[in-house]
């Protein structure tokens, strides 16, 4: 499944409050728990057992919580973008305003590394994120996220070795 798929206007949360990590995902959890019909403990559980593992956060005040949720059954993502930075253990100590939660059924896990590929694919420029953090509507950060990830078909069938 791709993010054009994945990412939808309705998923897109901006001006977020929440003051530190825990809150996030506490905030984040509920919110996926309300669009998926799962009960927040569930998701909020799954999310903590992934960052105890290391922090998702990619640096450049980015971060991408996920996790397999065995409930679940469809793949979820949501874009939050903080009213203020916050701290989430990045490698390169920069605090939080971006994140990315993906959430896929574990019965399915094929598509989930694909699927925060694209992603990430999306944040390489620098001035993806400048766009992002200035984007005014839902519907400009799902055009912009759009724009900056290569069409599938281009990345699949791109010719090797030329």
């Amino acid at each position: 499944m791709s993010i054009a798929e994945l990412l939808s206007a309705p998923n897109v949360i901006l001006d977020a409050e929440p003051t530190n990590k825990a809150a996030l995902l506490d905030f984040l959890a509920a919110e996926a728990g309300q669009r998926l019909g799962l009960p927040k403990p569930e998701v909020l559980g799954a999310l903590e057992a992934r960052e105890k593992l290391g922090s998702t956060a990619l640096g450049r005040g980015v971060a991408l919580p996920h996790a397999e949720i065995r409930d679940a059954q469809a793949p979820l993502l949501l874009f939050a973008r903080l009213r203020r930075a916050v701290n989430f253990e990045a490698r390169d100590e920069e605090p939080v305003d971006l994140v990315f939660l993906v959430l896929w059924p574990a019965a399915a896990r094929k598509g989930l590394l694909p699927a925060m590929s694209d992603i990430c694919r999306a944040l390489r420029e620098p001035q993806t994120l400048r766009w992002l953090r200035a984007a005014e509507t839902p519907e400009d950060v799902v055009r912009l996220v759009l724009q900056a990830v290569p069409p599938e078909a281009a990345r699949d069938e791109a010719p090797r070795g030329e």
